[in-house]
């Protein structure tokens, strides 16, 4: 079981860190509440904060403490803000345990590992103005409840999920409270923290480079990796024409120390690009400059006859301790899911997200 979450858990932070895409002038602030119960020695309840492609707070079940996780985070914020929002997401832990009983009594299941889902936020375009907010729940990685903006309704993507729909439209007050969370007081806090942390979250740093060929007949990989913001387009180029032929694209992960990586994988006879131009072509979001590497013998780093290295990060242990169990839930339900999910010194004290999306079903 622990060997499938960790394979599990390369492709959650792929689908977690790249959740709001590459799209130049879009912001978003992200909550995810995560529920689990049936794994060892694994958080039963986290929740993270996130500002575009950074995690910015953590709390979980084992802590039982919200922390910052951007060192802007520290700063901006007081002692009063964390021990608020700390009691908060204790109640909202109270709430999602309960949900997941009452989950598994609605499908008739008893045992075994169930993860239940919130995941709440909205996007600010800085280019049009444009706003969107949006709160999705899943449960066991298929979609269970999504709230309207347009008609400030539960939409229940399931027959078990019909009583919480009509439970939760009965109270009016906290349909409006919620509609003006996600349309008004979200953007605010989004526009704050981008504002608080600009130096990070702004921040526009080139990419590193590199061709890499296995053996002779290996594909030969162009790597791309330091570079931040995520949004990045890594392409091949053959004479001078975009190359699309034989070539597998991987995906964009994140680096320990903030920034990411990307890989594109070119399948070419060593006589085709000795007798052709090819070339790797690095765009980075934020970033005017195109990064180019010419495919050339000398240009090719290669380990032959030694075993290929890993240049896929090593997550810290902690963070993979507290992030496994979420993996499952989003990984299942985000393939699931047909709907696209875009994303959300200081006397502030307000618990801005601290539970807002804990409802008992």
């Amino acid at each position: 079981m622990k060997t499938r979450l960790i394979s599990a858990m390369k492709t959650y932070f792929i689908l977690l860190f790249c959740i709001h895409g590459a799209l130049s002038g879009t912001h978003s602030l992200l909550y995810f509440y995560t529920a689990s119960s049936g794994i060892p020695d694994f958080p039963e309840f986290v929740d993270m904060g996130m500002v575009n492609d950074q995690v910015i707070s953590r709390y979980d079940s084992i802590t039982k403490r919200k922390v910052p996780r951007q060192s802007w985070m520290e700063k901006v914020f007081d002692q009063r803000y964390w021990d608020s929002t700390t009691e908060d997401l204790s109640g909202a832990e109270k709430v999602f345990k309960t949900n997941i009983q009452i989950a598994q009594k609605r499908f008739n299941q008893t045992g075994g590992i169930h993860i239940s889902q919130d995941m709440y936020g909205c996007t600010w375009d800085d280019e049009t103005g444009f706003t969107e907010g949006f709160h999705q729940i899943g449960y066991d990685g298929q979609d269970l409840l999504a709230f309207d903006l347009k008609t400030a309704t539960w939409i229940a993507s399931v027959p078990q999920a019909l009583h919480s729909k009509m439970k939760w439209e009965m109270d009016m007050s906290s349909i409006e409270s919620k509609k003006s969370y996600l349309t008004q007081e979200c953007i605010v806090w989004l526009k704050k923290y981008l504002e608080y942390g600009k130096t990070t979250l702004q921040r526009t740093v080139p990419p590193s480079v590199s061709l890499l060929q296995k053996t002779p007949s290996s594909p030969v990989t162009c790597h791309a990796t330091g570079f931040y913001p995520s949004g990045v387009m890594v392409s091949w180029q053959k004479d001078g024409q975009d190359h699309h032929e034989d070539v597998k694209n991987g995906e964009t992960l994140p680096n320990n120390d903030g920034t990411f990586q990307k890989s594109t994988h070119l399948t070419v006879t060593s006589e085709e690009w000795k007798n052709n131009k090819y070339q790797c072509v690095v765009q980075v979001t934020g970033i005017k400059k195109d990064f180019i590497k010419v495919l050339t013998e000398s240009e090719i780093q290669t380990n032959w006859g030694d075993p290929a290295p890993n240049i896929v990060p090593i997550i810290g242990g902690v963070v993979a301790l507290l992030l496994v169990v979420v993996v499952v839930g989003v990984v299942i339900w985000k393939k699931k899911s047909k709907k696209g999910f875009v994303p959300a010194s200081t006397s502030d004290t307000d618990s801005e997200n601290s539970g807002k999306g804990a409802q008992k079903i």
